[in-house]
């Protein structure tokens, strides 16, 4: 393991840990963890659909909203990984910040939210490898799968990615770096190139996109009602460039690296997801055409009609890989935040849960453990593919959340001049100088608006009956509720930094105010 310097140990002494992981993990592999979770060809090639069958053309306008939003959020998270880079960062972050309430709460928000957009993630394979090779569609006729038989097939191909993404999070963060790297550099390439031919195929102007074109007529509140029932295809790709801090205790200088791949990250996925959206539209053969709209159709078709000769299929291979990386990095994300909740003996069976395997100085348990609930949760879709899509939706929501349990703290922070830590701009790590108050109330009004629009009862995203449709406030309620029952009972009573991971200084840890415990 390399060791890093007292100056740029990404603050674990104030948290009172000491350091247990593989730091090794470069300036690459820290964007490419990012950028892998966002998920440029996974997001827009599974969601543009369902934002272009509710507004049409224009719904693009929403990707540069979720983008100013998000990029707030991004500034704030740059800042506190120039501080606190450690695994579990939303976690540590949120406790840090506000209290340990707050903390525990986004960090089971985000552990639980994590677990169901992995199960979410691989049913993406179900949408491209079919397509590719009949002989992937195990289940039924492949010309013609049922609604069971394609359910089925989905859950098949899906637990089996599992099981490949928690072997490989298993063997340690260098084999897990190396295949992400790659398979980010292929999607990168591959999303460019797309980019580029849809370009030069465009058929029609920008107008396209000042323009209603119907949508929206005779609807509740018109077409900017469909317009932000259409923004959550925008805002559920938007997300998760905080794991390029959250593998902070794995990276190589992580208090100058995680600032800077966050920020590539977001960048990267605006730019390049943002062309392929813009140039998709223009250069569509028939936007009138119903396939466009559909979930079995939608941006593939488009690009299916547009390449020509095998291009189309190597592209869909593209996709493929993007899929299979994304996965991989919502469970290495999840993982990293089950081994910093339970250092903290913030999670049943926290002392298991937090050993470090020795020869792969890798935590292998919380490995196993969530692609086993992964799987139980792909299983779902199959007899209840309705609950399945409220639940993955309102995983989004729960990250939202978890995200506005940081920055509404870190707002706090800043009103009382606390914050920023003056170390950052006197050590020429990055902070928003006088910027930031400004910035940190724009992420938290965007962190509360996006989280409304997201949760809000609508019968045409998240069906009926009833619990369905006001879903986001049900099962979000139970849950948190489930959660903070185990936290109340027992929890709070125990919580603080397991003695097998307590640094090893005499000097308490200050702002975390965490006790020393053994599990119960």
């Amino acid at each position: 393991m390399t060791a890093s310097t007292p100056a740029d140990d990404g603050g674990l002494e104030e948290f009172g840990y000491k350091e247990s992981l593989d730091r090794s993990i470069g300036k690459f592999a820290s964007f490419a963890a990012g950028v892998s979770y966002i998920s440029i060809l996974t997001g827009t090639f599974q969601l543009f659909w369902f934002g272009f069958s509710n507004a049409g053309p224009a719904y693009l306008w929403s990707w540069v909203i979720v983008f100013i939003g998000q990029m707030a959020v991004a500034l704030c998270f740059m800042e506190l990984s120039a501080k606190y880079p450690v695994a579990g960062s939303v976690y540590n972050w949120s406790k840090i910040l506000g209290s340990r309430i707050v903390g525990w709460s986004s960090g089971w928000l985000m552990l639980t939210a994590s677990i169901v957009t992995l199960s979410a993630v691989v049913l993406a394979l179900q949408l491209n490898l079919p397509r590719l090779w009949s002989g992937f569609q195990m289940v039924g006729d492949a010309a013609n799968p049922s609604a069971t038989d394609f359910a089925v097939n989905a859950v098949i191909l899906g637990t089996i990615w599992i099981v490949y993404t928690t072997v490989v999070n298993a063997m340690g963060v260098k084999l897990m770096a190396m295949i992400n790297s790659a398979g980010v550099f292929i999607e990168l390439i591959a999303a460019v190139l797309i980019a580029i031919i849809l370009g030069i195929n465009i058929d029609r102007g920008p107008q396209i996109f000042f323009s209603t074109d119907g949508y929206g007529a005779g609807q509740s509140g018109g077409y900017l009602g469909a317009f932000l029932v259409a923004s959550l295809a925008s805002g559920y790709v938007m997300y998760g460039f905080d794991t390029a801090s959250s593998l902070g205790e794995e990276t190589v200088e992580p208090r100058r690296t995680a600032p800077k791949a966050i920020l590539r990250a977001i960048l990267a996925s605006f730019v390049i997801g943002g062309a392929i959206l813009v140039f998709a539209v223009m250069s569509a053969p028939n936007l009138k055409d119903p396939k466009i709209g559909q979930a079995d159709g939608g941006l593939q078709y488009i690009v299916e009609q547009v390449m020509w000769g095998p291009l189309g299929t190597i592209f869909l291979i593209c996709i493929v890989v993007a899929v299979s990386v994304c996965s991989l990095a919502v469970h290495t994300a999840a993982i990293r935040l089950t081994f910093a909740m339970a250092r903290d003996n913030a999670l049943p069976f926290g002392e298991k849960l937090a050993r470090v395997n020795p020869k792969t100085q890798t935590p292998i348990v919380p490995a196993v453990v969530i692609g086993i609930i992964a799987i139980a949760i792909l299983v779902i879709n199959v007899g209840n593919p309705t609950i399945f899509t409220v639940l993955t939706s309102i995983a989004i929501i729960m990250i939202y959340l978890a995200y506005l349990m940081v920055t509404g703290p870190m707002l706090k922070k800043r009103f009382k001049g606390e914050w920023p830590p003056k170390d950052l701009k006197e050590g020429g790590y990055f902070t928003m100088g006088r910027w930031g108050m400004l910035v940190n109330i724009v992420a938290v009004l965007w962190g509360i608006g996006m989280a409304i629009n997201l949760a809000w009862p609508r019968a045409a995203v998240y069906g009926t009956p009833w619990y369905n449709t006001w879903g986001a406030f049900v099962y979000i309620g139970v849950i948190l509720g489930l959660g903070l029952l185990w936290y109340g009972v027992k929890g709070r009573n125990h919580i603080g930094t397991l003695a097998s991971h307590a640094a090893e200084s005499p000097s308490a840890p200050s702002t975390a105010n965490l006790q020393k415990s053994t599990e119960n």
